[in-house]
């Protein structure tokens, strides 16, 4: 297996949300790994495509492989997404996985148009995160 050296910028993906109604996240996500921007809809979808995306950068490598009930993932189709304009309707977060142990990932997350980042130890915490971003007030 080849081992690939990435620089700064993949390791960062932009993640446009672009909808957050009744906390069913849609939206875009754009990473230099990716050939195009891809669009995804529903929590479940960005996770795996996020997931694959990190599996193809193979960066960062997984502390353990992944288990699951069948030996394939399906992939949806994507249609390739205009990456001139990397801004979330709602809005748009810069995602940095540094570490993905304990079948979760650890990172930064920042909120672009809130100015804050904010460092989470799991997937769990990412979406708490994300989710105060786009439900202010709510508790």
């Amino acid at each position: 297996m080849q081992k690939r050296m990435w620089q700064n910028a993949y390791r960062t993906t932009v993640v446009c949300v672009d909808s957050y109604d009744d906390g069913v996240l849609a939206g875009r996500m754009y990473n230099p790994g990716l050939q195009n921007g891809e669009r995804f809809h529903g929590l479940m979808q960005f996770l795996i495509k996020m997931e694959d995306l990190l599996d193809t950068l193979q960066f960062p490598q997984p502390f353990m492989d992944s288990r699951g009930f069948s030996t394939t993932r399906g992939q949806a189709a994507s249609a390739p997404v205009s990456e001139q304009h990397q801004q979330g309707k709602r809005a748009t977060f810069a995602l940095k996985v540094l570490f993905r142990q304990n079948a979760s990932w650890q990172g930064s997350v920042t909120w672009l148009e809130g100015g804050r980042e904010e460092s989470f130890r799991s997937v769990l915490e990412l979406v708490l995160l994300m989710d105060s971003a786009l439900s202010p007030g709510e508790s």
